[in-house]
Order: structure tokens, then C-alpha cells, then sequence
């Protein structure tokens, strides 16, 4: 950052002005990044896509133009609540924004009444210092107006993802990368793991073929449901997230023609919620023979929720041979959750663990490995599937 104020400066007049505004310390992206694993050091993070965010406190600033010659003029922190009413989700943005002026006259000092100046907000304008408060009550509806002042574009916040599986072009809209990482639900985006799940699925129908299949946490995506309802019997796919559900029907609709479109189910599940789970009971009273799950494990608190929901809507069916036992496979990444808590948290609700894939050739002992391929194959048959996430499935066998 030094050297771009240093650049800056080489083509400033004297007394020129610069103006700043970029996201604060405290803004809702922030805070979204504070529950994964990816920061690289103070306020400054790494987003899905390689591209970095840095939030700003009045501190760091003034004292980064300061040293490069740069009075503060104004100093301003911005802060919007804002409402979507349409996802039922409320925002608290945060900008700081300043006017710096560049001075090489020993004899110049910014005045006390140009600190004083009416922020560009038209919220409380502070002068430069840490502990600013900033205005908390500015609610506004998230409008066309809104939304170009905010991000430059229109409410068109969804994206089209075009996915080759198994011969099949499937389209799912998403919620955009620009507005990702400012959204609470996770589930309005497509996870690596859940690609991975599907081609697999795609690959080796015989996983799911004439078995009853549950998908927990499938996300607006659901492109492992639509895979799998194609040799499934019955096939239900669940989420916590409503407005998730919403684009989810959309995109089965958009992908599914019947009977295909008729046999998969859409249902509200929040994990341990006990109406959600008794409504699924009632439409398969026998239980599921395979629960299969993407990018599911990466809150500590929802573990023992997850496994608890899959133990309760899992199927009972003991008499089964081994490889047709009633299993729960997982695709994921390792985040905040490692192996051992994992694999404990499942024993607790009677799981182990029968197979996994993690990198390389598949296990030649194991005859799921056998059904799933090597990263060297999966990546020659799906080229367009990004492989810089360490991702690899799981299976657990219910043994109570």
C-alpha cells in the first residue's frame, strides 16, 4: 500500500486531493470471513476466488497517507443497514471514506474547519481517530437506486453456472461472486465438494440405483439431487435456508422433465429440528439408504446436529450385505472441523467409518474406491472442474 500512495504522489500537484472509500473494520464481509479459515493477517483475507479484501480502520489509514505526506481533510465512517426484504436478510455495511490533501510546504497543516465538513454520506463526519462511533439506525429497502450506489449493477444478483455430467448439461443460477461474500447463506453458491459428488454420482449410478437417497444441505444448486433422481427410487433434497429452497426449485425445474422432475421432493430440514424431521419421516417412514452430504462439515456447532438428523431419517435395514448398507457420504474440505473430531462426532451417533478417498488411487481393498476415481482420471474426464481445493468423500455405515 505504501508504494501505491508513493505512486500516487509522483503525479499529485501540491495541494491536490485524493479521495478514498473502501470497506471499514466491522463490515458484515468481515465478519463472514472471521468464521473461516481465511485470513492472512490483521483485516486483511483471502477470498474463494484468490482475489484479497482488506478492511480499514480510521487508525491504519490516517497513519498510512501520514507517512506518505498526506494530510486528512475529512474522515468519515459510513454505515448502512441494509434490507432485503425479498431473502429476508439485513446487512450492516461499513465504508470508511476521506479526502487526503498532499501538501510539500513545511508551512502547511490541514484547518481545524476542513476536518469539520459534512461527510459525503450525509451521515456523521468524524475527525481522524480509532475510536469513532459511527451511526447505526439508516435503514433502507435494498432498491434498484440502492443497490447501483452500493455495487454499480442492478439487482440482478444471480449468475448462471453452466455443469457437464454424465451427458447431461445442467444450468444453475446462483448468487453472484460479487455478492457472495456479503450474503449469510452459504447455501445460494456452488461448493467445489458438491461437483465432485455429483460426478461421481453421474459416474457410478449403481451408488444410488433403486435406493431411497436423502441430500442434506443441498443448496440452491441440488445438481447431486438431480444426478442421483435419475436411478434413484425416491430422492429428497433438503436445506435449512428458505430462500435457497426457492432458487432451488427453480433450477430443478429449469433442468428436470418428468418422470424425473416428479420424483424428486423438496423439503425444509434444519438439522435437530424436530418438526422439520418428523415431516420427512412421514413421507418415507422406512428410512433413507443413502444420505449424502457436500460441504456440510465446516461449522463446529452443526456437527453433532448433522450426524444426530442423519441417525434419526437413516434406514434401520440390517439384513443387508455390506456394500448395501444403509450409508452416509460426505464430500468435503477441511476447514475448521479435522478428521478425528469428525469420525467422533459420527461414532456418537452410531457411524463408522468404512471407506474414504482422500488423494491418489483408489484403495484396490475397497470396492467404493474401486467406483470412484483418481484425481488424475477425474480431472482428464471433467477439465473444466477446479482442483485446487483438497476434496475427497467419505462413507459411513450406520452400525446401530
Amino acid at each position: 500500500m505504501p508504494l501505491v500512495l508513493q505512486n500516487i504522489k509522483k503525479v499529485l500537484k501540491p495541494n491536490g486531493y485524493v479521495l478514498f472509500r473502501d470497506y471499514a473494520v466491522g463490515d458484515l464481509a468481515q465478519e463472514r470471513f472471521s468464521t473461516k479459515d481465511q485470513q492472512i493477517s490483521e483485516n486483511f483475507y483471502v477470498r474463494g476466488d484468490g482475489s484479497r479484501a482488506f478492511y480499514f480502520s480510521n487508525e491504519f489509514l490516517t497513519s498510512l497517507f501520514k507517512e506518505q505526506g498526506l494530510d486528512a481533510e475529512e474522515l468519515g465512517l459510513c454505515c448502512k443497514q441494509v434490507e432485503n426484504r425479498a431473502r429476508e436478510l439485513v446487512m450492516n455495511r461499513r465504508w470508511v471514506q476521506a479526502v487526503f490533501r498532499y501538501s510539500d510546504s513545511v508551512n502547511y497543516s490541514p484547518s481545524s474547519e476542513a476536518l469539520s465538513k459534512s461527510d459525503l454520506c450525509c451521515q456523521e463526519n468524524i475527525k481522524p481517530k480509532a475510536d469513532a462511533e459511527p451511526i447505526k439506525d439508516f435503514v433502507v429497502d435494498m432498491s434498484e437506486g440502492m443497490a447501483v450506489e452500493m455495487f454499480g449493477a442492478l439487482t440482478n444478483d444471480t449468475e448462471v453456472i453452466e455443469i457437464e455430467l454424465g451427458g447431461c448439461d445442467i444450468k444453475i443460477k446462483v448468487l453472484s461472486k460479487e455478492y457472495q461474500h456479503t450474503c449469510k447463506s452459504t447455501g445460494l453458491m456452488l461448493w467445489e465438494s458438491a461437483r465432485l459428488m455429483a460426478a461421481i454420482l453421474a459416474r457410478n449410478p449403481s451408488i444410488v440405483a433403486g435406493k431411497r437417497v436423502l441430500e442434506l444441505g443441498s443448496g440452491c444448486g441440488g445438481i447431486c439431487s438431480m444426478v442421483a433422481v435419475r436411478s434413484a427410487s425416491i430422492m429428497v433434497a433438503t436445506d435449512g435456508d428458505r430462500t435457497a429452497l426457492e432458487l432451488l426449485n427453480q433450477n430443478i425445474i429449469s433442468n428436470l422433465r418428468p418422470p424425473f422432475l416428479t420424483k424428486l421432493v423438496i423439503k425444509k430440514l434444519e438439522w435437530g429440528n424436530r418438526d422439520d424431521i418428523d415431516a420427512i419421516k412421514a413421507m418415507n417412514n422406512e428410512g433413507f439408504e443413502v444420505i449424502i452430504g457436500t460441504d456440510v462439515t465446516y461449522i463446529p456447532d452443526a456437527i453433532l446436529p448433522l450426524f444426530s438428523t442423519a441417525r434419526e431419517l437413516i434406514s434401520s435395514n440390517k439384513s443387508a450385505e455390506k456394500d448395501q448398507a444403509p450409508a452416509l457420504i460426505l464430500c468435503h474440505i477441511f476447514r475448521r472441523v479435522d478428521e478425528p473430531s469428525l469420525l467422533s462426532a459420527a461414532s456418537r451417533y452410531g457411524f463408522r467409518l468404512v471407506d474414504k478417498w482422500a488423494k491418489g488411487s483408489p484403495n484396490n481393498e475397497s470396492k467404493l474406491n474401486q467406483l470412484l476415481v483418481s484425481r488424475e482420471q477425474f480431472r482428464g474426464a471433467y477439465p473444466n472442474f477446479s482442483t485446487k481445493y483438497h476434496v475427497f468423500p467419505i462413507r459411513l455405515n450406520s452400525i446401530i
